[in-house]
């Protein structure tokens, strides 16, 4: 199972996830979010990370040559795409691509389909306006069926609480949480990380 803790903006809050047993950390590079950060913060960030932890790019319908000069500047590996791009204008990106999908009323399989097979698929709960960190939860049955048909990352109001659940429903390949680990948008709460790590070592999925 891999771990991904997004929204990072603050260097202890990225050494900490790290130590626990993160291994990737999602950096917002959408102006519109309240996790945003630039891409000079960014890499005062992951130049300074252990190895063999992914920093990952979050963007939201930027034009593809910003976003990759973006991710060149701050250092990130891997770019995630959380609006309505069309992930087939990536074909040949030289950085793996994650796409999300806001799972919401009137989605369907065909959405997890239409994604280039070479990119891995993010469930998020559907916001328009937000786009992620709602800590709402999407359905994991739908996730679970998803999950069936190829890579998914689970996202969507996981806490210590719940992410256990989520695992045994969904079994995904990853699982990605930024709110329910936080005291306020873009700072992580130690108590709270903590307790999700240690959940998922007595689920044994670490």
């Amino acid at each position: 199972m891999r771990i991904k803790v997004c929204g990072i903006r603050r260097l202890e809050d990225a050494l900490l996830a790290a130590e626990l047993g993160a291994d990737a950390l999602g950096f917002v590079f959408w102006p519109g979010s309240p996790r945003a950060v630039s891409a000079a913060h960014g890499r005062e960030i992951t130049r300074r990370l252990p190895p063999f932890i992914v920093p990952v790019g979050v963007f939201v319908d930027q034009a593809r040559d910003e976003v990759l000069d973006t991710a060149n500047r701050a250092g990130v590996a891997v770019i995630q795409l959380h609006g309505e791009e069309d992930a087939s204008s990536y074909a040949g990106c030289p950085l793996p691509v994650i796409k999300a999908l806001p799972v919401g009323p009137g989605f369907t399989m065909a959405a997890v389909d239409g994604v280039p097979p070479e990119m891995t698929v993010l469930l998020d709960a559907h916001d328009p306006v937000r786009r992620g960190g709602t800590g709402r939860r999407i359905e994991w049955t739908v996730a679970a069926a998803a999950a069936a048909r190829r890579r998914v990352i689970l996202s969507g109001g996981l806490t210590a609480a719940t992410v256990q659940e989520a695992i045994r429903t969904v079994q995904p390949y990853a699982v990605d949480v930024s709110s329910g680990v936080e005291s306020a948008p873009g700072v992580k709460d130690e108590t709270r990380l903590r307790a999700f790590f240690a959940s998922l070592h007595s689920a044994g999925v670490l």
